[in-house]
């Protein structure tokens, strides 16, 4: 049997990664097409808010990991202690 979209989902579990810079792409260039009065300087506000989408994950992730790996360790070794 073939594939059958939207009911066989693809397998993207190793790579989803990858599909952020499609994403923060395509919803850069649909916020900045709306907000911008003029098309003067659009591609290039397009590649910095794509550039901030992607840092701001990097960031958001490192954030949250330190968060659980390292401040919840932290907090269950004081409670285990008290």
């Amino acid at each position: 049997m073939g594939y059958r979209p939207f009911i066989d989902p693809i397998s993207l579990h190793e790579h989803w990664f990858w599909l952020l810079l499609p994403m923060a792409l395509g919803v850069s260039i649909v916020y900045k097409a709306i907000r911008l009065r003029d098309m003067e300087r659009y591609w290039r506000a397009v590649m910095i808010m794509t550039v901030q989408i992607v840092v701001g994950m990097i960031v958001l992730g490192i954030a949250s990991y330190l968060l659980v790996a390292v401040y919840v360790q932290l907090l269950a070794e004081r409670a285990a202690g008290s």
